[in-house]
């Protein structure tokens, strides 16, 4: 188990980013979210299709969204502060939620990736957030279709549904499904706030409902 960004070490890279994630996942005895990745990476690329944010991008903040899962969640805040990374008091208290700014600074670090845009998307594939790109929204919304726990997600049907009509209509019906059961969540991270506000304002606005 690791416990420190230290312990990492190098990795060895050859070029093709699908099988050096997936080594490195297996290589840390993440095996399920190994498999996880990249089936984000292969849906974040058919939405990122649907429109019109760069394919390869996606795939490619795909397989990295969730490479931190080789810190369990009881040492994410320390390799946080160990990498120099800004903690969120909603990130204290619920460290899982930080995987994705570490998941970036890997992406970084390790997998020598440069595209800011890249960065970004992996950077709030958890939460999204304000002013959030479109390869924003492909990743999110690829992440919550092809979600890494059991069974078939509980929101599936009605995202779906909404990808069909806009991908903001997509990360909506998801962070609605939240915001509706927001008395049941350790807590609420102020990007999810952030990202709630401001899609509920902009498809309130383009229907024409001042509310």
């Amino acid at each position: 188990m690791i416990s420190s960004y230290r312990e990492l070490g190098e990795h060895e890279l050859t070029g093709n980013l699908r099988n050096d994630v997936a080594s490195f996942l297996q290589k840390h005895q993440c095996p399920k979210t190994a498999e996880h990745v990249l089936k984000v990476g292969a849906e974040a690329r058919r939405i990122a299709v649907l429109y019109g944010a760069e394919p390869t991008a996606a795939e490619y903040a795909g397989y990295l969204h969730d490479i931190s899962a080789v810190f369990p969640n009881h040492v994410r805040i320390q390799v946080a502060h160990e990498i120099g990374l800004e903690v969120l008091p909603e990130e204290e208290q619920f460290p899982m939620i930080i995987h994705q700014k570490i998941s970036a600074y890997m992406a970084e670090d390790l997998f020598k990736i440069t595209e800011p845009e890249i960065l970004n998307a992996v950077g709030c594939h958890t939460t999204l957030r304000s002013k959030a790109t479109l390869l924003d929204k492909a990743l999110f919304v690829a992440d919550k279709m092809e979600w890494d726990q059991t069974g078939i997600p509980p929101y599936l049907k009605e995202i779906t549904e909404q990808l069909q009509i806009s991908l903001d209509h997509a990360a909506f019906e998801y962070i609605q499904y939240l915001w509706n059961r927001r008395e049941l969540l350790k807590v609420i991270h102020p990007w999810l706030r952030d990202a709630y506000d401001e899609l509920r304002d902009s498809l309130n606005h383009n229907l024409g409902n001042p509310k």
